[in-house]
């Protein structure tokens, strides 16, 4: 009896090991078709996928016999995309391209990899201050990839038609924006207030031109930001509620609005899609202390336990070459991480990229906190209130602040 048992105690010993074996060889033809994938997460517009998908993807594919699965993800629903996967073991993509004011929590959460190792990859010819952005702790968790800094597009016949200088400050936009809404007897001038990303972004700019801290939000310079706000408010675009990173490309190029302040790829759009030569940019305006723009833009990171570990570091290494820069620049107008990345802008695009290259210089990068949710609340909370609902200015923003105040504190003690 005693042999019986061990023999069967063998045979199943023996099935369990091929089992296994049998499983092992599953998981591998599995990983080695999924090694013939990169997945890449990016949140572009249809214009900028376009040229992902024509004239930077297919080298790399050639050249690696990979083929590039793109994902349009948001960089708010990235973040929580990637810690799901993450919790359930099961990640499922293998390179990011994420907006540079929403790192922290991917750092926070352990959701990329420490890229410190891979530092050396980093072209000589990147622009120094871009670095930075993708540290924490002294390492290294984002590569640069894209600066982007919003410059003021205007309509050039509507300035002449009615006389009118581009504004250099608050008191000749609040001239130029009363012109227009007498003379049209409609709103032309565009500051974003759709309480959202883009809402944060205009009053970032407003309140450190005024000498303010966004992230304190009852200084001195919030109170005078929101003051001017209000008393430009009347005279502005009935779309500035709906104005995001992408609608103003439809009004500059219908007309209805003559001056906002965008991306710098609206630039190609409209003059290549849409032939409108007759829309123009410079660097934008100064507050009573200073002219000043959100430093944006996007950064490269690699998912913690990206399945394509390997081949996504190769992209990462590809999207920062000159070739791809190049490309990126001439194609889409977007400012380059490099410095040496514009020997092929057209004649036509030259004036876009002076504005750029002077906004640049009045560039500030966004603070990278883990509460910074909380802080995009706070402001399109006190936008709201003051500016859609009539609050009072000081008691509202006293309130914001105690809400962002309330966030470090909590933030603070984890």
């Amino acid at each position: 009896m005693r042999k019986f048992y061990a023999k069967v105690i063998a045979v199943l010993v023996v099935l369990s090991l091929l089992g296994t074996l049998i499983a092992g060889c599953g998981s591998k033809n599995v990983s080695d078709a999924r090694k013939k994938v990169l997945k890449v997460s990016m949140g572009l517009g249809e214009a900028e996928w376009k040229v992902m998908k024509e004239d930077i993807f297919p080298p790399f594919e050639q050249k690696y016999g990979v083929k590039i699965e793109p994902l349009q993800i948001e960089a708010g629903d990235l973040i929580k995309k990637l810690d799901a996967m993450h919790k359930a073991n099961a990640m499922d993509i293998d390179i990011i391209t994420q907006d540079n004011m929403q790192l922290a929590p991917l750092v926070a959460k352990g959701l990329v990899e420490d890229l410190s190792q891979y530092r050396d990859m980093i072209p000589k010819e990147v622009i120094p201050s871009l670095v930075p952005v993708g540290e924490f702790n002294g390492k290294l968790y984002f590569m640069p990839y894209r600066p982007n800094v919003e410059i003021a597009f205007y309509n050039a016949d509507k300035f002449k038609e009615y006389g009118l200088k581009l504004p250099t400050n608050w008191d000749e936009l609040l001239q130029v924006a009363k012109t227009f809404k007498e003379k049209e007897g409609i709103g032309r001038v565009i500051i974003k207030e759709n309480l959202g990303p883009d809402s944060t972004v205009q009053m970032f700019d407003l309140i450190r031109s005024a000498g303010g801290d966004p992230t304190v939000l009852n200084d001195e310079g919030s109170i005078k930001a929101f003051t001017f706000l209000k008393e430009l408010q009347p005279y502005l675009s009935p779309d500035s509620k709906k104005a995001d990173w992408n609608t103003p490309v439809e009004y500059l190029a219908k007309d209805s609005v003559y001056l906002v302040e965008n991306w710098p790829y609206t630039a190609n759009v409209l003059v290549e899609q849409y032939g409108k030569k007759n829309i123009l940019a410079y660097h934008g305006w100064a507050g009573p202390v200073k002219e000043s723009h959100v430093l944006g833009g996007e950064v490269i990171g690699i998912p913690t336990g990206a399945p394509n570990k390997e081949m996504a570091i190769k992209f990462m290494q590809y999207l920062m070459s000159k070739e791809v820069q190049e490309k990126l620049v001439a194609k889409l107008g977007w400012p380059s991480m490099r410095s040496d990345a514009y020997g092929k802008v057209a004649d036509w695009q030259k004036p876009y990229f002076e504005a750029i290259n002077e906004a640049l210089k009045h560039a500030e990068p966004r603070p990278n906190l883990v509460y910074w949710a909380d802080v995009d609340k706070a402001i399109n909370g006190a936008l709201r209130e003051i500016i859609f609902e009539n609050k009072p200015i000081k008691p509202t923003l006293d309130k914001y602040h105690n809400m962002i105040e309330e966030a470090k504190k909590a933030a603070e003690s984890k």
